[in-house]
Order: C-alpha cells, then structure tokens, then sequence
C-alpha cells in the first residue's frame, strides 16, 4: 500500500498561513510505500543486481551479492537466537560489515542499535547496557573495550568484524607485512593485548556469522512498518543520552522524502561519497539509505581525511556528497588542483550546524556544484527542511518543508500559540518521518511530543514564503562538528575528580568545529589543579570531541538561580564575549 504525502494545507489557512507559498523545484508530495526499510536495498537488488552497490578501498560489492550476504547474516543472527523485538549493538565504523549487520538485522525484525566505535568503556557500557542488547557487531580493534564491559550487559554475543579482510586482495598483500610488523611490536610492548587487524579476537568471526547457517530460501517473516528498526541515541532533551525510536516507516518516509528532493537524480547511475559515520542518523539516512533506494554506488570511507576523500572523487566521480560545515571547509583548503577531482559533483547537502554563506559561494566557484543546507534532528529520523536543489536555494536559512512535512514556529511557553512570520519561537515539526518517542522514557517522550507534533527545542524564524531559519538552541546539548556533547555527561565525570568542587559546561565558539566544549571550575579549596590534568582525567572516560578544549578556572563559585540550578546561559555568553 502507497500513501501519498503533501506538503500542503490540511487545516485552513488561518491555522498554518505558511503552506500558502512553495519554492519553484520543491516537491509537494511524494508517495511513499507502506513497507520495511529493506525494501530498498531488496528494490535496487531486484532492478539493478549487477550494478555496484558498495565501494571499499577499491573493493566492489554488487547489489545481488550485498543482499546475498544480507540474507546470510539475518540467518546468522537467527541461528544465534536473535528474535523479533531483540537489540543487536553495531559497533562499526563505515564499512559493508555495517551495511550487511544493519540491514540483517532488520530483516529479521530486530532492532539495530548503531554505535560509535571509538567510545570509551564507560559509554560503551550505558548503551550496551541501557539499550538491552543481546548481541552486537563489533570492529575487531573495538573488541577489547566492548569485551571489558561483558558483564555488565544482556550481551550473549560479540561478532568481531575485521576492515583488513574487507580490502581488495592486492592491497592485503601490501599490509600484510607492515600489519605482522605491527603486531610483533605490539606484543613486545604489551603481551597481554589481543591480536587485531585481521579478525583474531576471542568471539566468533564476521564470516563464521555469515556462514554458520544457509540463508533462508522462502521469504523472512513480514515485519511491520510500524515496528520500531533504530534505537539512535541521542541527548532528547534533559542531556542524558537515551534511545531514539525510529520505525521502518520512519526511516522509508525520510529517504523517500529526500529522494524527492533531488528528481534530476538518475536511477542506477549515481555515485555518492559516505564519509558521514553510518553510525549516525545523518550518515545512516543520507550515506546510505537514500543512496540504495536510488540504486547508487557508495563509497564508504571509514574516516574524514581529506586527502583519502580527494582520491576517491577522483577515481569514483562521485555526483552526491552529503556532510557538514568542517568538512567542505577542510576540502576549500586544498589547492584548486585537488578540488577538480569534485567536478563530477552535482547535489551537496549540508546540516547538523550553521552553514556560513561564504562557504556556499566558494565552493560552489571551486566545484560548480550547488552547496544547500538543510535541517534535521535525530527524533525526525532526521531532516525536516532542506534547501531546494536549485536556483531558490536562501544560504542562512535552512530551507522550506520536505513533502508532507508541516511547520510551525509556537511561542516557547505555550506550543498552542503559533506565532506570526518573523516572530521568534519554537520550531515544532510533524510528519511521517517524526519519531514515536524514546526508549523507556515515558516521561521525556511526552515533553517533546504534542498531539503528533515535535517540539524540538530550536528558536526560529519563519519568512513569508516559508523558508526557515534557526537562530538559537532552546536546549544546551552542545554541537562540536556535527556532533552531539552533553553538557549533563561531561559534567559527571569532571565532578568525579578529587580537585573539582563545581564544574559546568558550556559551547563556546570554534571556528573549525563551529562550537567547542568549555568547561568552566571551581577547584576545591586546598587543592590544585592544571588544565592539562583535567582533560587527561576527562580524556579516560569520555571521547576525544567531548573532552573540554577549554578549561577557565574560577575563584567564586558558578551563578545559580533560586533552585540552585547552575545558570549556563550567563556562562555561555561569557563564552561568546
């Protein structure tokens, strides 16, 4: 069953005047299918078997084959015990493990919990332990960590997955020496360490998974749209991180929304670059869901380096390339020799932070590709607005509705009074793509969750025309390259050091990142403490983006209000000044 969603008025004008207008190019509806989230690669599969799917470092997978192993490893994982309902951890970076767990898992109506793979142990263990999951997926060098943490989880099994076997042959040959090399030296130095790099660890095998038991011939049971595929954590709205629950239909609805987005893009001819980490909503929707609905070739790289992303553009040609700010920033930095290896581009979107106009222009004169950005958050699995593809694209704003997408600007204490055009207040969003709450929360799902409408704590402004642009965060989650930071969870752990009385923390400007974390101290009395010891403190527990850039020590103690409650905007605004 198809439904046709429409980027129009559903309730009289007087109620949302904003829909009376649309940008030339954007589409009003779209008609989006009534089916699981594999259906897209099983779709692309079906019409275009032999065309390449998935790049790795040279090494093609096509569509045929990527549904092959997909069905191999949704066997695996029965074979395992892993039911409808369960939660398997995918603690991967990009690579066509990701792609084939992630996609096997959902066959088989479990639920994939993606993870960042280079958290530390004690993040590892709240997700692992707060999501419930009974297996995971796990990249060989970040088996160690999730192995310390066992016990304290649901966890029965660990896959480990090794990116070494995933090379072309030739260039295995190549490492294979300096990798011997390395783990000579690695058991000099630390005997103890599991061996690495080629999938030695002590759990059972990626291809041991795939191979374990025979595919299914007869179709996998039916798994409902409705049913929940992601849990994607995320801060919601207290800082603490917690599940986002994103349905099948979710996840079709956003790549069918954004499919549309772009009607000059050629089934079965595109080729797109997926740098953004799979394990983030932004990456996932856009690295990856949307490329195999269009039957594209992807080309995942497992890390940001500009050089390696040069390189690839100019064997791949790419014409998509999703990312954000820093990113096009660090490529306009190379010479205009390296940047022709762009040219092939055709359609860049950008979000997760402010897109500065000068960025748009420049590279556009670098690549004659057209730069635009867009809106999102992980509860709206995740965009919402985009700029149009075209000449109408407004740099500084973040664009109009996606197709069956409606907006509203609310006054931030009243969500029932919608303001006027150009008043600033809250955006709320609603549509087929918002999320049906969070994980075992009941009490946070209903904050952001009005009558179908999400509240999702930004402060806007909304045009005539309806182009909307965000001018502040409602929340204090901090962004630091796309990235969220917690003020919340940086905060627990500073506290956690004998040295430090009060401790908060708070985004300040960064003009790479676009925000940085600073924390700002009261150190107790009698003790001593330098900025270098705190961050090695912070550094134990918690990732390197979230780890303090910036440390100010204070000699009275941080402003509260009348609760008690430290008051983050003045130190904020201490920040910016």
């Amino acid at each position: 069953m198809r439904t046709r969603t429409r980027t129009g008025p559903p309730a009289p004008e007087r109620e949302r005047p904003w829909h009376r207008f649309y940008a030339p190019g954007v589409p009003r509806d779209v008609a989006v299918p009534d089916e699981p989230l594999t259906a897209l690669l099983d779709g692309s599969a079906a019409r275009l078997p032999r065309r390449t799917a998935l790049v790795f470092f040279g090494r093609r997978t096509r569509y045929r084959a990527l549904r092959g192993a997909v069905d191999r490893c949704a066997a695996g994982l029965q074979g395992l015990g892993v039911r409808h309902g369960d939660r398997v951890a995918l603690v991967l970076p990009n690579c066509p493990q990701f792609v084939v767990a992630f996609y096997g898992t959902l066959r088989i109506g479990a639920v994939a919990v993606p993870v960042n793979p280079l958290y530390t142990r004690s993040e590892l263990r709240h997700q692992l332990a707060d999501s419930g999951a009974v297996a995971a997926v796990v990249h060989d060098g970040a088996f160690p960590a999730v192995d310390a943490v066992r016990s304290g989880t649901a966890l029965r099994h660990v896959v480990t997955a090794s990116l070494f076997r995933e090379l072309p042959w030739w260039l295995r040959l190549l490492l294979r020496l300096p990798l011997a090399r390395a783990r000579e030296t690695r058991a000099r130095v630390d005997p103890g360490l599991p061996e690495v790099g080629e999938g030695e660890a002590r759990a059972m095998t990626y291809g041991e998974l795939l191979s374990s038991h025979p595919a299914r011939k007869a179709p996998y049971p039916p798994v409902r749209p409705g049913s929940t595929a992601v849990l994607q954590y995320t801060g919601g709205t207290t800082g603490t991180p917690k599940g986002a629950m994103l349905s099948h239909r979710n996840l079709v609805a956003n790549a069918y929304q954004l499919r549309s987005w772009y009607p000059a893009a050629r089934d079965g001819r595109e080729t797109g670059i997926s740098v953004l980490p799979l394990f983030h909503i932004y990456g996932l929707t856009l690295g990856l869901n949307v490329g195999l609905l269009a039957g594209a070739r992807l080309v995942l790289l497992p890390l940001f380096d500009a050089g390696l992303l040069l390189r690839a553009a100019r064997r791949w040609k790419p014409t998509m390339m999703p990312g954000v700010p820093p990113l096009y920033d660090q490529l306009l930095a190379r010479s205009p020799e390296e940047l022709e290896a762009l040219g092939t581009l055709r359609s860049c979107l950008s979000g997760a932070m402010r897109l500065p106009p000068e960025t748009v222009d420049r590279f556009r004169a670098a690549t004659g590709c057209d730069l635009v950005e867009g809106y999102g958050l992980t509860e709206a699995a995740p965009v919402v607005l985009a700029n149009p593809l075209n000449a109408n694209a407004r740099p500084g704003t973040v664009g109009v509705p996606l197709p069956g997408t409606e907006v509203r600007v609310v006054d931030e204490g009243d969500a029932t009074r919608v303001l006027g055009y150009g008043e600033a207040g809250e955006l709320v969003v609603r549509g087929p793509q918002v999320f049906g709450g969070y994980w075992r929360d009941p009490e946070d799902t209903a904050r952001v969750l009005r009558d179908g409408w999400l509240l999702t704590g930004d402060i806007a402004v909304m045009s005539p025309d309806g182009y909307v642009t965000v001018i502040d965060r409602k929340r204090d989650v901090i962004n630091a390259s796309g990235f969220s930071v917690f003020p919340s969870e940086v905060e627990d752990v500073l506290m956690a050091h004998p040295a430090v009385a009060e401790a908060a923390v708070v985004a300040a400007p960064d003009p790479y990142r676009g925000e940085t974390v600073k924390a700002c101290v009261v150190v107790r009395e009698g003790r001593s403490l330098t900025a270098t010891a705190l961050r090695a403190h912070a550094a134990r527990h918690l990732t390197a983006y979230k780890v303090p850039r910036i440390v100010e020590f204070r000699t009275t103690p941080l402003p509260r209000n009348l609760l008690g409650k430290v008051l983050r905007r003045e130190l904020r605004d201490s920040a910016e000044e």
